[in-house]
């Protein structure tokens, strides 16, 4: 189980929360997590006026491949991002194809849709993107806080995060470790 890996992309407009969360549990869990800038190194301005820094580029991060996880935080403008890189096209597409772990959460998911990513998986995605998400029928909608599919997993949003992340770590380390990691966070069931 050691040398768990993940892709974390930051994208201008993510949500902080959803970035932020992730990462934690996830590095709690031993999880090697690389924050990689869609566009670069630099500061990247959030979605409630935070900035994050990246840890590298995600240029850098794709040569330091492949990773046990790709996740994609949410946040409308940040999803949009996603939507329209090639870059990250690519980094699906192969993580897809190697049936490696995705995860997506809020508007996150909307960026699987843009690309191509995960048709006929069952998901769950902020319930503004909800009707985004649906355009072409290639997915089945879950109303689920967390909805796991196969090598997909998807979330709803802010409120959402601890335990998108505790899925992702559950489905990489194992349900002892997530729960370890889960007691001291000292969540409400």
């Amino acid at each position: 189980m050691a040398g768990k890996r993940a892709l974390v992309i930051l994208a201008k407009g993510a949500e902080e929360m959803e970035t932020v969360i992730p990462v934690d549990v996830m590095r709690r869990a031993g999880i090697a997590v690389t924050v990689a800038g869609l566009t670069g190194k630099e500061p990247v301005l959030c979605s409630r006026d935070v900035n994050i820094c990246p840890d590298t580029s995600l240029e850098d991060a794709r040569k330091q491949g492949p990773y046990d996880v790709v996740l994609l935080p949410g946040g409308a403008l940040g999803a949009q991002n996603l939507s329209e890189s090639s870059a990250v096209k690519e980094v699906l597409n192969d993580q897809e194809g190697r049936k490696g772990l995705i995860a997506a959460v809020c508007a996150g998911p909307t960026a699987l849709l843009a690309h191509g990513i995960a048709y006929g998986s069952t998901v769950t995605t902020h319930p503004g993107a909800k009707d985004e998400m649906m355009t072409g029928g290639h997915y089945t909608y879950s109303e689920a806080r967390v909805q796991k599919d196969g090598k997909l997993i998807t979330s709803r949003g802010p409120g959402t995060s601890f335990e998108f992340a505790l899925a992702i770590v559950e489905e990489l380390m194992g349900a002892e470790v997530a729960a370890q990691v889960k007691a001291p966070l000292m969540l409400k069931d």
